[in-house]
């Protein structure tokens, strides 16, 4: 969801597309002269994390760590908040008169419904993030931030009185304000990464894991409406949370970066200004008789220069650590093996190559299944235990592990990316999709609690491994587009997700395995071809590498037996 700020900032990389990922072309990619600054970028203001201090960069990184805590995914608890909603009788009204004359916990019609609440919220949250990303490139963070604060108010203030007068429907269009004013806040948080160029790494995987932190909110609020015996009414709670955008709204307005931090890149350059010593030297010395004063001037500007080298090499790091991370994601790329191959092609292009047609298809499914899952996981083992105790252990196990699996996953999802090529992690990703779909199919106790569990490791795992698939394939210059393109069609295709749950609901009888079997089965088929086809892609490019290799080789041995005879 989320890279589309930082990549811009490197826009034009793909011109020196390499034939093969050889590491005599990753290097050429690393250095800093194949990282031209596009226009919109040389205009762009922005600040250097070097004139800033240390304890006032801390406390931004913390308070956007915290923003996205608060904020950035909080309707991704639905699961959570979906009890609360039917103790308080939501939608409750379109139930028919026998339904309610029968006591039903709750009926098709407003099943049906509250499943709609959370489709639009997460859908929005998918599709919205291509736009906002354009509107960062373009505004900033800081424009960025103010209008999530205001979707955030407006959203918790409609969710406020759709609970207070019973006969105004905010709901939807309340968790619809939610999900976006949450995106608006999680896109721009990124960019705090640069606040410390030497652990940018860590920075992101805490915003990441503050995102899916943030569905615990309403399991948080759920603890407290039951503990309190539901003296806690949501309409209390939604208009206490107007202090969560009010705090964000005065964090950016007197704390956060108004302007993005420099990127690595940008810096880089700073650091080869600093480094020539003709800056010492200015035109206007000749007007000066006084040759003393002209060497004090000389001596005042070369200790300033020297001084702002220091100052960035301590936030970026000295020349050989900078080596030692260019060494690291030189060996990144060699072992992704695939990393590459669309780098430089138009965006017309990679959208209709399979590299990009089987990853949308196998996304698609994949981003259905799970919020299918989200939305319905209760009514699905009522179903499959027979047991309403059983299904709502399940589901209160499920509201802890969402949060908690995201944080505690995100340092091994790094390892993994680091470590595993391309096709080694998408067959990692189409066995475990498929593992946890099966198991979701099993009527089994046990089988609920390992099927929760895997699915909130794989949940991160397999955004991660997408964004990090487009990257290594698509490039960075389109990538914006590309990663953009892929998670707006999974989006629109979500909403089928109410189709679904009438399907369910209605012609089933309320089984979910059907349904499941059907998902799992076309996502191993779509999984198993873009396995396929990478993998012979793969050794496509390992043979051309080879190939050239050789060819290199052949060269300089020519060229030497030539120069012996000559």
């Amino acid at each position: 969801m989320s890279l589309i700020q930082h990549v811009s900032s490197i826009e034009g990389v793909d011109r020196y597309r390499p034939v093969s990922p050889s590491r005599k072309s990753v290097r050429r990619i690393l250095s800093y002269d194949a990282f031209p600054k596009s226009d919109e970028e040389a205009t762009q203001p922005s600040v250097g994390a070097y004139k800033v201090s240390v304890a006032k960069r801390i406390a931004q990184v913390a308070a956007t760590i915290l923003a996205c805590w608060l904020a950035s995914g909080i309707v991704f608890g639905f699961a959570a908040l979906k009890p609360v909603l039917l103790a308080e009788g939501v939608y409750e009204w379109l139930c028919d008169k026998d339904d309610l004359e029968d006591g039903v916990d709750v009926c098709f019609k407003q099943e049906l419904q509250l499943n709609i609440f959370f489709t639009v919220a997460s859908t929005t949250a998918n599709i919205s993030a291509l736009p906002i990303g354009t509107l960062l490139d373009r505004y900033g963070p800081q424009i960025c931030t103010f209008t999530g604060c205001l979707c955030l108010a407006t959203g918790s203030l409609l969710m406020h009185l759709a609970f207070r007068f019973p006969d105004f429907d905010g709901y939807v269009i309340g968790n619809f304000f939610l999900s976006l004013g949450g995106t608006f806040i999680f896109v721009p948080a990124f960019q705090i990464a640069n606040a410390f160029p030497k652990h940018s790494g860590a920075i992101v995987a805490l915003v990441t894991g503050a995102f899916d932190a943030s569905a615990a909110v309403f399991l948080f609020y759920r603890l407290a409406y039951e503990s309190s015996n539901h003296a806690l009414k949501p309409a209390r709670f939604f208009l206490y949370y107007l202090i969560v955008p009010l705090l964000i709204f005065l964090a950016q307005a007197f704390l956060l970066p108004s302007k993005p931090y420099k990127t690595t890149f940008q810096l880089e350059e700073k650091i080869e200004a600093a480094r020539d010593s003709s800056r010492d030297f200015h035109d206007s010395d000749g007007d000066i008789s006084d040759d003393n004063e002209v060497e004090h001037l000389r001596a005042e500007r070369r200790r300033k220069r020297k001084a702002k080298l220091q100052n960035i090499d301590n936030v970026l790091g000295d020349s050989d650590q900078r080596h030692q991370r260019e060494e690291q994601e030189e060996e990144r790329h060699v072992t992704s093996r695939v990393w590459g191959v669309l780098h430089g092609e138009p965006a017309r292009k990679q959208f209709m190559s399979p590299w990009f047609i089987l990853i949308t298809l196998l996304t698609v499914l994949q981003m259905l299944r799970m919020n299918y899952f989200i939305a319905t996981i209760r009514d699905q083992y009522v179903y499959m235990l027979d047991s309403e105790p059983h299904a709502d252990a399940i589901n209160n196990f499920f509201d802890f592990a969402l949060p908690i699996g995201g944080v505690a996953s995100t340092p091994f999802i790094g390892i993994l990316l680091d470590n595993l090529s391309v096709p080694k992690m998408l067959s990692l990703i189409v066995f475990l999709t498929t593992v946890t779909g099966i198991l979701n199919c099993l009527p089994f106790l046990w089988a609920g609690y390992v099927t929760v569990t895997l699915f909130v490791l794989l949940r991160p795992l397999y955004y991660s491994a997408m964004s990090d698939y487009a990257t290594k394939v698509f490039g960075f210059a389109t990538f914006g587009r590309v990663y953009g393109a892929i998670i707006c069609i999974s989006g629109i295709v979500n909403l089928s997700q109410t189709a679904m749950d009438a399907l369910s609901q209605g012609v089933l009888g309320g089984n979910p395995i059907p349904i499941n079997i059907a998902l799992v089965s076309l996502g191993f088929v779509v999984g198993s071809v873009l396995v396929g086809f990478v993998q012979r892609q793969s050794r496509r490019l390992q043979e051309r590498e080879t190939e050239d290799e050789t060819q290199r080789l052949l060269e300089e041995v020519q060229e030497e037996e030539e120069e012996e005879d000559y």
